[in-house]
């Protein structure tokens, strides 16, 4: 591959990846933020998984769609649960913090519960595009999956501080490549995670 088909496949699949940035954004306001957030992330997640097992994707926009028409109401239950989950964790944290004096010890107790809330929120959405599991076997496997994936999870949030600095001073870049990006660099970790899960396994069996 010469120099000039390089650039030419870096530039067409960076005008995937903003193009599907472009769709996560309307498509969660077209739910109203708070009810298009989730199943929006979900349809995104879903090709971008199929990008990284190099599955055909002709049309972005009706595969968008489909996934986020059919996964809307399953995908908001679990919008409302961690929208439910992380409110509680805002109000626990100020609470102790107006009596630090006395509860001062629960601190580590809310840290490590909100550090244990973002891992599980962090590889939902691999998980759920990929696996056919009840409601709270996302959550438990999720959660399981990336604290047993210490070196991806570590790279998981390595990329979200990246990202964020590289934000902070190119704004304009939010619209294009946030979520989307962000989609890519965690699905990736975290099927390398379940590769590595599943390799140990693979090795006891034998």
């Amino acid at each position: 591959m010469t120099g000039w088909e390089k650039f030419n496949t870096f530039a067409i699949w960076m005008l995937k990846v903003a193009y599907l940035n472009i769709l996560w954004i309307i498509f969660t306001l077209v739910g109203f933020g708070v009810f298009g957030l989730f199943p929006s992330t979900g349809a995104m997640y879903m090709i971008v998984q199929k990008w990284l097992r190099k599955e055909p994707v002709e049309k972005m926009f009706p595969t968008f769609w489909n996934t986020y028409k059919k996964e809307f109401i399953s995908l908001n239950k679990y919008g409302i649960f961690f929208i439910v989950i992380g409110y509680m964790l805002v109000f626990d944290f100020l609470f102790v913090l107006r009596n630090v004096d006395k509860l001062q010890w629960l601190y580590s107790v809310i840290g490590f519960i909100t550090i244990s809330y973002i891992v599980t929120l962090l590889y939902f959405f691999p998980i759920y595009t990929q696996f056919e599991m009840k409601f709270f076997q996302y959550i438990k496997q999720s959660f399981l999956i990336g604290a047993s994936a210490l070196l991806e999870t570590i790279l998981i949030f390595t990329s979200c501080m990246l990202l964020m600095i590289i934000v902070r001073f190119i704004p304009g870049i939010i619209p294009l490549f946030t979520g989307s990006v962000l989609a890519v660099a965690i699905t990736w970790c975290s099927n390398r995670a379940l590769h590595k899960i599943n390799s140990r396994k693979k090795i006891i069996e034998y």
